[in-house]
């Protein structure tokens, strides 16, 4: 007899939902529907046994004995055995019915288990906001296994995190080469361009004395915002920009701080209370 395995075991009606379904969320779980009296099913046990005990962990194998649980049976729709479903995340992934050749099924099985790149940017996403830095060390093995734009985005964000922004405005250049920027990355650019006015203009108790000494100035009310957009006082920010685009409607100043608003709801995101706020009241003041 077989020595049990960790990733193997056998599920009841009153298990499934815990067992199959939320450990799924973690890893794939392969759910095996059989019988004693089954003779395909006895073939295609040791080769699925096999494969997921060589995937140490990667993979886990339910075995359903549809004599002891028809109505689990039913409920999933089988009608002949053998039957093979894969979940992964709560949902049915894939399946199969009958005894694949082994190669099949070894490559069936094969597109289960996450790539080492797949496992990776999992765990960079974990980190992301917590720690940039691991992120982005993540982030380049990805890259390294499997060259993706949308991964050069999350480097990117990660640079952006670590105020790296010369490397950061390098990765959005070059994607901007496409002729193109995807939203995220039109965020990250929005933000670049916000800094480095902010630096410019000496941050905010700089730009808020010069912007005060110079009241008709308009330029350096919108260099004002820009570093309160940076410090993250998007609301003074907004309040900056609102005004000089009602002083200014119809000319260069008042076009730049609309564009400088509508950029910076990108960067404060569409669900948040305070865009919703100052969308209505720069159509307001514009229209």
């Amino acid at each position: 007899m077989a020595d049990p395995s960790p990733w193997i075991f056998d599920v009841k009606a009153d298990e499934f939902e815990q067992q199959v379904v939320q450990k799924s969320s973690e890893v794939p779980v392969i759910v095996d529907f059989w019988a004693p009296w089954c003779q395909p099913c006895q073939l295609l046990a040791p080769i699925i046994e096999q494969a997921v005990n060589d995937a140490a962990g990667k993979l886990l194998l339910a075995k359903v004995n549809i004599d002891d649980n028809p109505d689990l049976a039913q409920m999933m729709g089988v009608q002949s055995i053998p039957v093979v479903v894969a979940f992964f995340e709560g949902q049915v992934i894939d399946h199969f019915q009958g005894v694949l050749p082994e190669d099949e099924l070894k490559e069936w099985l094969a597109r289960l288990v996450p790539s080492k790149a797949a496992e990776s940017f999992k765990e960079a996403l974990e980190l992301l906001e917590s720690d940039p830095a691991a992120a982005e060390l993540k982030l380049r093995e990805v890259l390294e296994l499997e060259p993706s734009d949308n991964i050069k985005i999350y480097l990117a964000q990660t640079l952006l995190a670590q105020s790296r922004d010369e490397e950061c405005g390098q990765i959005i250049a070059e994607l901007e080469v496409r002729g193109f920027l995807e939203p995220e990355a039109e965020k990250i650019k929005s933000q670049l361009e916000m800094r480095a006015n902010a630096e410019e203009s000496g941050g905010v108790l700089q730009a808020r004395a010069s912007a005060e000494a110079n009241p008709d100035d308009l330029s350096l009310q919108l260099a004002l915002a820009d570093a309160l957009a940076v410090d993250n006082k998007h609301r003074d920010a907004f309040e900056t920009l609102l005004s000089v685009a009602t002083l200014d409607r119809g000319g260069e100043n008042g076009d730049n701080a609309r564009q400088r608003m509508v950029k910076l709801f990108d960067v404060v995101g569409a669900g948040s209370e305070l865009v919703s706020e100052y969308r209505r009241k720069l159509a307001t003041a514009l229209y």
